[in-house]
């Protein structure tokens, strides 16, 4: 069975950057939406950007202009590079396949997506 893996998590200062990557073990990643999504200490799992497989994307505004989310076809896969980061930026993030075919669109909500990773480690501290 499929999974997906991620990985590029760390410690980091704030005002660096990381780049994750999110890899399946089987299967192609090009015709399907993919998320990123994160969860902090004691909070709730949120959105943090996608990439629609007809290309559109999408970023909350919290990330906005210092993440970007790309594909890596060559590799088969979608990698989320995260620059400026700051500590509220910490967490395990998670990247998820959507269920069906994607399109133009994707949506940062959970219900699109039935395959997720285990989570990469992400800390942004001094």
């Amino acid at each position: 069975q499929s999974q997906l893996v991620e990985s590029g998590g760390g410690l980091v200062q704030p005002g660096g950057s990381l780049t994750l990557s999110c890899t399946p073990s089987r299967d192609t990643l090009d015709y399907y939406d993919v998320g990123w999504f994160r969860q902090a200490p004691g909070a709730e799992r949120e959105g943090v950007a996608c990439t629609a497989s007809a290309g559109g994307e999408f970023y909350v505004d919290s990330v906005k202009g210092r993440f970007t989310i790309s594909r890596a076809y060559a590799k088969n896969a979608v990698l989320l590079q995260m620059n400026n980061l700051k500590p509220e930026d910490t967490g395990v993030y998670y990247c998820a396949k959507s269920k069906h075919v994607g399109g133009r669109y994707c949506a940062v909500v959970p219900g699109p997506y039935d395959m997720w990773g285990q989570g990469t480690q992400v800390t942004v501290s001094t």
